[in-house]
C-alpha cells in the first residue's frame, strides 16, 4: 500500500494545502470576535506565542507521525504504537463529525455570494434575513448539496489532481483577496461618530490592559488555545493524513515554519478585514461570535458602505467560500483516507461512503433548526445561551474530542515513542531541528497541562469556579 500511496508533487503543494485546510471558517469569524473580546493586542500576543510553542509542537508531531507511518490518521498511531490506536480513532471521528456541519455553514457562504452577485446585498442585510434563510427547509439544504458535492468531487479526483492542483490556484487568490479586503478596509471613513478604519485597527492592536486580571489573562490563553484548534488543523488528524503525503526527501522542518507563518499572517488579516469595517459602521458592540458576525453584522456594513458595498460584499463572500472550501477538502480527505489505509477501499468507494454520511447528517443537523428545532444548554455556556444540533455537534468534535486527541497525542510521543522519534523523522536529510528544547519540554510538560485547562473549561469547570 505504502508504494501506490500518493504524494504531494512539492513541498509547495504540501504547505498551500495544509494553509488552505487551516485557513477556513474558524480563522474568518471567530479569530476576530476573539481578538475584539480579548483586549486586541493583548490576544494577539498570546495568540503568536501559543502558535510559535504550542501550534508548533503539535505541527511537527502530527506531521512527522505521517510521514514515518505513510498512514493516515486512523491508523497511524496504532502503526507507531499498538495500545495507542485509539488516538487514531478519535481523531478520525472529529473530522466525521465536522464535516456534515462544516458543509452546511459552506452552503450558507454559498447563499450569500450568490446573494451579492446577483445584487441582492441590500435584502441580505436585512433584519431577520439570515434567521428566515436557515430556518426554511429547502433553501439551505440545497446549498448544503452542492457544497458538498463540489467538495467531494475535489476529493475524487485525488491528492495530485484535486487537492494540490486546486490548493496552488485557490491560495494565492485568496491571499490576495484577503490583503485586498484589508486594505480597504483601513480606508473606510464614516459611521455615525466619524469613526475610520485606522480608528478600528487600533482597537485591533493595541492591548486593551484596563482591568487586566488573573482571570481575564487566563480566559484570554484559553480562547488563544482554541483558536488554535481552528487555525492550524490539529488533533483532526488532518496533519497526520497530510503528512503521510510528504515526501521523505522535503525539508519538513522548513514546511512546518512556512504553515506556521501563512496561517498566523491569514488569521491577522482576517481580524485587520473585519475589526476596523465593523468599528467604523456598529462600533465595539458590532463584535459579535460566529454566524453572527458573518452573517448578520457584515452584510449590514456592506449596507452601509452604499453602493460599492455590493461589490465588497460579493468579493467577500466569495473569498470566504475559497477558504471555507479548501478546509473542507482536507477534512473529507481524512476520512476517506482512513478508509482507503484501514478497510482497503478505493477512492471512488470511500468518496461515495463518507458523502452520502456526510450529507445525510447535514441534512438533520439543517432541519435542526426547524423541524427537529430544540434548546439545549452546553456545559461552556452562559446561563443565557442555548444550543441547537449544529452547536452540539461542534462542542463534541472541537471542544471534548480535539483536546482529548491532542492529549494523547502528546502523552504517546513525550513519554511512550519518546520526542527522538519525531526529531529523527524530522531531520533525516539532515536538516536542523529549530526549537529542539522547547519542543521536548512544550509536548512532555507544559502543553498535555494546557490541554487538560481547555478540557475542564469545556465541561464548564471554569464557569462555576470563576463565575
Amino acid at each position: 500500500m505504502e508504494n501506490n500511496r500518493n504524494s504531494f508533487s512539492s513541498s509547495l503543494g504540501f504547505v498551500l494545502a495544509a494553509a488552505g485546510s487551516a485557513v477556513g471558517l474558524g480563522n474568518i469569524w471567530r479569530f476576530p470576535y476573539l481578538a475584539a473580546k480579548d483586549g486586541g493586542g493583548l490576544f494577539l500576543v498570546i495568540y503568536i506565542i501559543l502558535v510559535l510553542t504550542f501550534g508548533f509542537t503539535m505541527i511537527v508531531s502530527e506531521t512527522a507521525i505521517g510521514r514515518k507511518t505513510r498512514q493516515s490518521a486512523l491508523t497511524a498511531y496504532g502503526v507507531l504504537h499498538k495500545p495507542s490506536k485509539w488516538i487514531g480513532v478519535f481523531a478520525c471521528i472529529v473530522p466525521f463529525m465536522i464535516f456534515p456541519y462544516y458543509c452546511l455553514i459552506g452552503g450558507w457562504v454559498l447563499k450569500y455570494a450568490v446573494a451579492f452577485l446577483t445584487g441582492q446585498g441590500i435584502a441580505a442585510a436585512g433584519d431577520g434575513y439570515f434567521t428566515g434563510f436557515i430556518t426554511g427547509v429547502w433553501p439551505p439544504i440545497i446549498f448544503d448539496i452542492i457544497f458538498l458535492g463540489a467538495t467531494a468531487f475535489i476529493i475524487y479526483l485525488g491528492v495530485n489532481k484535486g487537492i494540490e492542483n486546486l490548493s496552488k490556484i485557490l491560495m494565492p487568490v485568496l491571499l490576495v483577496m484577503v490583503i485586498g479586503i484589508a486594505i480597504f478596509s483601513l480606508t473606510i471613513k464614516g459611521g455615525a461618530e466619524g469613526r475610520t478604519g485606522l480608528d478600528g485597527l487600533k482597537v485591533y492592536l493595541i492591548p486593551n490592559l484596563h482591568d487586566l486580571s488573573f482571570k481575564s489573562v487566563f480566559v484570554t490563553v484559553m480562547d488563544a488555545m482554541g483558536q488554535l484548534f481552528y487555525s492550524i488543523s490539529v488533533a483532526m488528524g488532518i496533519m497526520v493524513t497530510y503528512g503521510s503525503y510528504f515526501k521523505d526527501e522535503s525539508n519538513l522542518m522548513q514546511s512546518v515554519n512556512q504553515i506556521e507563518l501563512f496561517d498566523t499572517l491569514v488569521a491577522f488579516l482576517a481580524g485587520v478585514m473585519i475589526i476596523p469595517a465593523v468599528f467604523v459602521f456598529l462600533g465595539e458592540e458590532g463584535m459579535s461570535a460566529g454566524p453572527g458576525l458573518m452573517f448578520v453584522a457584515l452584510p449590514k456594513v456592506f449596507q452601509a458602505m452604499g453602493p460599492v458595498g455590493n461589490i465588497i460584499g460579493a468579493v467577500f463572500f466569495i473569498m470566504v467560500l475559497l477558504a471555507a472550501l479548501t478546509s473542507s477538502m482536507s477534512i473529507l480527505e481524512t476520512v476517506v483516507a482512513s478508509l482507503m489505509d484501514a478497510f482497503g477501499w478505493s477512492r471512488r468507494l470511500a468518496v461515495i461512503v463518507e458523502s452520502s454520511i456526510g450529507l445525510l447528517l447535514s441534512i438533520v443537523i439543517c432541519l435542526g433548526y426547524n423541524v427537529f428545532y430544540f434548546e439545549a444548554h452546553l456545559p461552556n455556556q452562559a446561563p443565557d445561551q442555548t444550543a441547537q444540533l449544529l452547536d452540539i455537534f461542534d462542542y463534541v468534535s472541537n471542544n471534548i474530542l480535539m483536546p482529548i486527541v491532542a492529549i494523547g497525542t502528546c502523552i504517546l510521543v513525550g513519554w511512550l515513542i519518546k520526542p527522538k522519534t519525531i526529531i529523527d523523522e524530522a531531520t533525516k536529510n539532515g536538516e536542523k531541528f529549530g526549537r529542539k528544547g522547547l519542543y521536548i519540554v512544550m509536548v512532555k510538560f507544559v502543553a498535555p497541562v494546557l490541554l487538560l485547562l481547555l478540557l475542564l473549561g469545556a465541561f464548564g469547570v471554569f464557569n462555576k469556579v470563576m463565575g
